[in-house]
């Protein structure tokens, strides 16, 4: 069966998340989304872990769901490890699959001897990434460690201010056991496939949302059943006939793409950077080092090098930015709103409408200019201004003249 996961976000009881991160408002999410299998997040805060354990029923092995729900979801959380190793302070993010409750209760044992797990959801705790992983495989051999987005500057296994330089570096004995990595939204499969030593982790991508509309802007699409041990068999083994292709963003618009310094407003190209040493000329203060940078760094091979055993992916920018778009206003505003319930309604879910549905019928059910920005995403043709230092990259698929006036006049049924 093919199907799309995404296993990394975040419930309420995470800092800076929306207090609709619950159960019900992810399920209902999902549907709207087209995702069939949703990490829970957050499994180590004691409050969400009760709710998961209320309000959640077995289903396949490994997986769970609300009563009479399609909709599956399974045991995740990330954790923040902050440590010093080789004399640096380390700030690693990592995500933690587990097969069932019985597991998380030992992870969340363990975890909770060395912090505290109700401080948030996604807990700090002073723990080398080596011995989380430790903790997490003696738990259950089932489970998975996948470092979180793994080249944001702050937070991440290869990050320019706390990062290494390698998966062995940081998970030293345990590096076997590291089957995947996420990309993260600044990054994508192309820039890890520049690194010859990451060709054996498989590349995961996953939303990181904090709010019920944001999840499935990145995700993953699998073909096998749908079940924990046939999941975490697709990611281990690689295999592109049941890991299909995974779902990101045009990199350039996550926030830390190029490098920079967001108070004097300074971006830069990792070549722009090098002709600054690395300093913001408006300041003098060094610049935070950005994703693209540290690719370059760490890069064995020349830009668009594949790998054979690569798993595909597809690029998309979310539907109700490319209404907005086509509308010259803000995603937020009611316009765009009605118009995404009336795809939604006549095509079932948003991914299904970016992915699935041709050309030539999303001309005949929605405004030209819409169908017409599906099409470009699709095919890549974006104008997108790279992110940079925390600022969200800004993506145009119109040209203000390409907005036909009598947009503004159409009726939206």
């Amino acid at each position: 069966m093919q199907f799309v996961a995404d296993f990394h976000l975040h419930s309420k009881y995470s800092r800076a998340t929306s207090k609709d991160m619950d159960l019900e408002n992810l399920d209902k999410w999902a549907k709207i989304k087209g995702i069939k299998v949703l990490g829970t997040g957050d499994f180590t805060h004691p409050e969400w872990f009760n709710n998961l354990k209320e309000k959640l029923e077995p289903a396949e092995p490994g997986l769970f769901k609300l009563k009479n729900s399609e909709i599956r979801f399974i045991l995740t959380a990330e954790i923040s490890c902050i440590y010093s190793k080789g004399g640096k302070v380390r700030k690693i993010h990592i995500i933690v699959f587990a097969p069932s409750f019985e597991a998380v209760e030992k992870i969340n044992l363990n975890l909770g001897k060395i912090g505290n797990l109700k401080s948030d959801g996604r807990p700090i705790l002073g723990l080398d990434a080596k011995d989380l992983a430790r903790i997490v495989l003696d738990a259950s051999p089932d489970c998975l460690v996948v470092p979180a987005h793994c080249w944001t500057p702050w937070f991440s296994v290869f990050g320019s201010k706390s990062g290494f330089d390698s998966i062995e570096e940081c998970f030293e004995e345990y590096s076997k056991y590291i089957f995947a990595g996420e990309t993260g939204i600044s990054a994508d499969p192309k820039m890890f496939w520049r690194i010859s030593g990451l060709d054996k982790i498989t590349l995961l991508s996953n939303s990181d949302s904090h709010s019920p509309a944001k999840i499935g802007r990145e995700a993953n699409v699998f073909n096998t059943e749908v079940s924990y041990p046939a999941i975490v068999e697709a990611i281990k083994s690689k295999d592109p006939q049941k890991f299909l292709y995974t779902i990101e963003f045009f990199p350039e618009e996550g926030r830390y793409h190029y490098d920079g310094h967001r108070l004097c407003g300074t971006s830069f190209s990792p070549q722009e950077s090098k002709k600054y040493s690395n300093v913001c000329p408006n300041c003098g203060k060094l610049l935070t080092i950005g994703v693209l940078n540290r690719v370059e760094e760490l890069a064995d091979r020349p830009e668009n090098f594949k790998p054979e055993n690569a798993i595909p992916f597809k690029s998309l920018i979310p539907l109700e930015e490319i209404i907005a778009d086509a509308f010259g206003v803000l995603p937020s505003g009611k316009r765009v709103r009605e118009e995404y319930v009336k795809l939604i309604s006549r095509f079932d879910n948003e991914l299904k409408i970016l992915l699935e549905i041709p050309y030539s019928e999303l001309k005949t059910t929605t405004l030209p200019e819409i169908a017409e920005g599906i099409n470009r995403v699709r095919e890549g043709k974006v104008f997108i201004e790279p992110g940079y230092d925390g600022v969200y990259g800004k993506i145009k698929i119109f040209s203000p003249g390409e907005r036909k006036k009598p947009l503004k006049q159409k009726t939206l049924f």
